[in-house]
């Protein structure tokens, strides 16, 4: 992960991914389990726009490929996405904590 430049964006990064944090684990997988493909759709594109960013590339191109299995119904395999987008953003968040000495 390369942290961003922009002191502001760099500011904004650890209240960005606590807030993931919480947003993954409140609303993914009801969305994936009832099959809502606008809501696991939103999510994913949402991902892809706000991660590269803050330079969370990789989480960014997750939400690419979850956006993909939302709009082809491949439910099974947005599940699946769960636990590597939230560890992602878990690493992402040790290591921001870790760089800025929070």
């Amino acid at each position: 992960m390369k942290l961003p430049s922009d002191p502001i964006i760099l500011e904004l990064l650890p209240e960005f991914l606590e807030d993931w944090n919480q947003q993954l684990e409140a609303n993914f997988m009801a969305f994936v389990r009832a099959h809502d493909e606008h809501e696991v759709y939103r999510i994913g594109h949402t991902l892809k726009g706000s991660c590269f960013q803050f330079g969370l590339d990789d989480i960014a191109q997750m939400g690419i490929t979850l956006m993909t299995h939302a709009r082809a119904h491949d439910w099974a395999n947005a599940e699946a996405m769960y636990e590597p987008i939230a560890k992602a953003f878990r690493e992402a968040t040790a290591e921001v904590k870790a760089q800025l000495n929070l």
